[in-house]
């Protein structure tokens, strides 16, 4: 059962006529109030200049890398399969970028247009191993799904 309460959250904010990096960063406080998440991030993804960029964070830091090529990290997998990339160990996955030492669990949400192309991307992360289940990752896709316009509007 989704978390109606978050995305009854996400609703709201998307709704208010606010700045696009100021409704990003209650977009990610949200998500990450919303459950045992430690950082929680949001990126554009730019296909023109090859980039995922970062628009906003919640956590206690800004990532390493505010912007990296679409063809690293796990989130290269996450835009170019167009699905969810739940890693539950990163220590054991070859093409993780270390955005903090202490992650060990990382999920990356895409956020996909109506062509199925990937646009933006949520990018939560964990100290704890397979902090992800079933159910967390189904309520980030349903996130991803109810902030496709956040993206779309945008371009």
């Amino acid at each position: 059962m989704p978390d109606t309460k978050l995305l009854d959250r996400l609703r709201a904010i998307v709704a208010q006529d606010l700045d696009r990096p100021v409704t990003a960063k209650y977009i990610a406080d949200a998500i990450r109030a919303a459950g045992p998440y430690r950082w929680v991030g949001l990126y554009d993804v730019d296909y023109r200049r090859g980039m995922v960029m970062n628009i906003a964070w919640s956590g206690y830091s800004a990532p390493a890398s505010p912007g990296f090529p679409t063809t690293e990290g796990i989130t290269s997998r996450a835009i170019a399969e167009g699905r969810t990339i739940n890693v539950g160990d990163v220590a054991k996955d070859t093409g993780y970028l270390t955005v903090f030492d202490s992650t060990k669990s990382e999920i990356i949400v895409p956020v996909l247009d109506r062509d199925d192309r990937a646009i933006g991307t949520l990018d939560v992360e964990s100290e704890h191993l397979n902090a992800f289940d079933a159910e967390s990752q189904a309520l980030l896709e349903e996130c991803s799904h109810l902030l496709e316009d956040f993206w779309t509007n945008a371009e």
